[in-house]
C-alpha cells in the first residue's frame, strides 16, 4: 500500500507536469495565429519557441546540484513559483522581445520544477510502489499535449493570445499553496560538493546545441547542410562533455549509471519512443488544418481523442506490466504505434471522422502504455544512491527527444515534399510519406525493446496485487 503522503506528492508533481506540457504544447500548436496577431515571421516565433526548450533542456541537470544546496522543498517551491509568475510576464507582454524574456524565465522554473518532484516522491520508494508512482505523475502529462490543440484553437479562434498563458497562473497558485502545505521539510542537504563547472558548461552548450538543431531541422526553410553542420557541431560538444565527464569522480553529471542495462535500455527506448509519438500532436493538426481546411476547434476536437485513449488505457498499464512483463507490454505497445503511424498515412478529407477519431483514441492508449513503461523501468535495477541521478538523466532525455519529436515531423514532411515535388503543407502524398517514415522510424524503439532481457523491469511487478 502506498503512502497517503507520496501518493499526494506524487500528485502534485503530476499537476505540476501538466501544466509545463500544456504550456510547451499550447504555444507550439497556435504558432500561426500568433505569428499574425503579433505582425512577426516565421523565424521570430520559432526563436520564441526554441528558447523555452534550449533553456528547459539545459537546465534540468543542474537542478541536481541546487537540490543538495538548496534541499529538494524550498527549491521545487521555488520552481513552481517561477514558472507561474513567468506565465503571468507571458500574458502581459507587449512585444515579442518580452515575451521571449518571459519564456526563457519560464523554461528555468519548467526544468527544475517536475524533475525536482520526482526526485522528492521517489527517494527512499519501494520497488514495488515505483509503478504506481510514476503512473500517478506521467499520465495527466502524457495528455496536454492531447488537449493543448483544443484549448489553444479555442482561444485564438475567441480570444486573443495572451490567454495562452493565463491558464498556468491559477493553477500554478494552487499547486504552489499545495506544496506549501503538503509538502515535509527536505530530509536531504548537503553543502560539501563543488558545482563542476566545466562539466557543466560542456553540457549545457552540447544540450543547447542538440536542442537548437532540432529547432533549425523543424523549420521548413532551413537548409539541410545548416541543419547538418549545427546537428554535427552540437555532437561533437557532447562528446566531448561526456568524455570529460566520464574522467571525473565528482562529475557534473555521474554518467557510471549507463552502466546499469536496463537503465541505458531505457533511455534509448525514452529517446526514439518520444521522437515519433511526440510528433502526432503536431502533425495531426498540421494534416487537418493545412491540408483538409478543417477549423481548429474541429481540428483540436479530433486530436483530444488522444487525450481520450490515454484516459483509457492508464487504468490498465499497471496490471498489464505485472501480468505480462515490461517487454512483452513495450513490443506490443510499439507494434501498435506503428500500426497507427501507417494508418494515419492513408487518411484523405473524405476519410469518415469517426474512423479517425477511432485511430486517434487506440494512438493515444498505445502512447500511454508505452511511455509508462519506459518511464518506470528507468528505476528498475538503480539503487537508492542513483535515484537522482537517474531521474536527471531521464528527463533530460525525455526534454531532448521532446525536442526532437516536432521537427521528426517536419523534416519527414519536408522529406515527403521532395519526393512529390509539392509543397509539404499542401500535398496529400507528403503526408503519406511523413507518417509512413514516422511508422517506419518506430523500428528502432520496436528493436530496441525487442533486446530487453525477458525479466527486465521484474524488481518494479506486484502480480499478486492485480491492477
Amino acid at each position: 500500500m502506498i503512502d497517503p503522503y507520496r501518493r499526494r506528492l506524487a500528485l502534485l508533481v503530476a499537476s505540476c507536469y501538466f501544466m509545463e506540457n500544456l504550456d510547451g504544447t499550447i504555444v507550439t500548436t497556435a504558432a500561426p495565429k500568433l505569428r499574425a496577431a503579433l505582425g512577426v515571421s516565421s523565424t521570430a516565433i520559432g526563436l520564441l519557441i526554441a528558447s523555452y526548450l534550449i533553456t528547459f533542456a539545459v537546465l534540468i541537470p543542474v537542478g541536481n546540484w541546487l537540490m543538495s544546496r538548496l534541499g529538494e522543498r524550498r527549491l521545487f517551491l521555488s520552481a513552481i513559483l517561477v514558472f507561474t509568475a513567468a506565465s503571468l510576464a507571458c500574458a502581459l507582454s507587449h512585444s515579442l522581445g518580452e515575451l521571449v524574456a518571459a519564456r526563457l524565465v519560464q523554461g528555468v522554473g519548467a526544468a527544475l520544477m517536475v524533475p525536482v518532484g520526482r526526485v522528492v516522491v521517489l527517494a527512499n520508494s519501494e520497488k514495488a510502489d515505483i509503478m504506481r508512482l510514476v503512473a500517478y505523475i506521467v499520465w495527466p502529462g502524457l495528455l496536454a499535449p492531447a488537449v493543448a490543440p483544443l484549448v489553444g484553437g479555442v482561444i485564438v479562434t475567441f480570444a486573443s493570445w495572451p490567454w495562452l498563458f493565463v491558464p498556468n497562473v491559477p493553477l500554478g497558485l494552487v499547486a504552489f499553496v499545495t506544496g506549501w502545505v503538503i509538502m515535509k521539510p527536505s530530509a536531504r542537504r548537503s553543502s560539501a560538493s563543488r558545482l563542476d563547472w566545466r562539466g557543466m558548461l560542456l553540457s549545457v552548450a552540447g544540450l543547447g546545441g542538440l536542442v537548437y538543431s532540432a529547432f533549425v531541422a523543424g523549420e521548413l526553410t532551413s537548409s539541410w547542410t545548416r541543419v547538418g553542420v549545427d546537428l554535427a557541431g552540437a555532437l561533437i560538444v557532447l562528446g566531448a562533455a561526456v568524455t570529460y565527464l566520464r574522467g571525473r569522480r565528482d562529475a557534473f553529471l555521474d554518467l557510471s549509471i549507463l552502466h546499469v542495462r536496463t537503465f541505458a535500455q531505457s533511455l534509448r527506448g525514452i529517446v526514439s519512443f518520444t521522437m515519433v509519438v511526440g510528433s502526432v500532436p503536431l502533425m495531426l493538426p498540421l494534416l487537418f488544418q493545412d491540408r483538409f481546411g478543417w477549423s481548429p476547434v474541429k481540428s483540436g476536437t479530433l486530436v483530444l481523442f488522444v487525450f481520450l485513449g490515454n484516459i483509457a488505457a492508464k487504468p490498465s498499464t499497471t496490471f498489464l506490466l505485472n501480468r505480462f512483463g515490461y517487454r512483452r507490454v513495450l513490443v506490443s505497445a510499439t507494434s501498435m504505434v506503428m500500426v497507427t503511424m501507417a494508418t494515419f498515412a492513408v487518411f484523405t478529407a473524405t476519410t469518415p471522422v469517426g474512423v479517425i477519431a477511432l485511430v486517434a483514441l487506440l494512438s493515444g492508449g498505445v502512447r500511454s502504455i508505452g511511455y509508462s513503461a519506459l518511464l518506470t523501468l528507468v528505476y528498475g535495477d538503480v539503487g537508492e544512491e542513483q535515484m537522482a541521478q537517474a531521474t536527471t538523466l531521464a528527463a533530460t532525455a525525455q526534454q531532448v527527444a521532446s525536442g526532437f519529436a516536432a521537427s521528426t515531423g517536419v523534416v519527414a514532411l519536408r522529406v515527403g515534399s521532395a519526393l512529390t515535388r509539392t509543397s509539404a503543407l499542401s500535398s496529400d502524398g507528403a503526408y503519406r510519406i511523413a507518417f509512413a517514415l514516422l511508422a517506419a522510424l518506430t523500428l528502432v524503439p520496436l528493436l530496441n525493446a525487442l533486446t530487453l532481457h525477458p525479466s527486465a523491469g521484474d524488481a518494479l511487478r506486484t502480480p499478486r496485487r492485480g491492477a
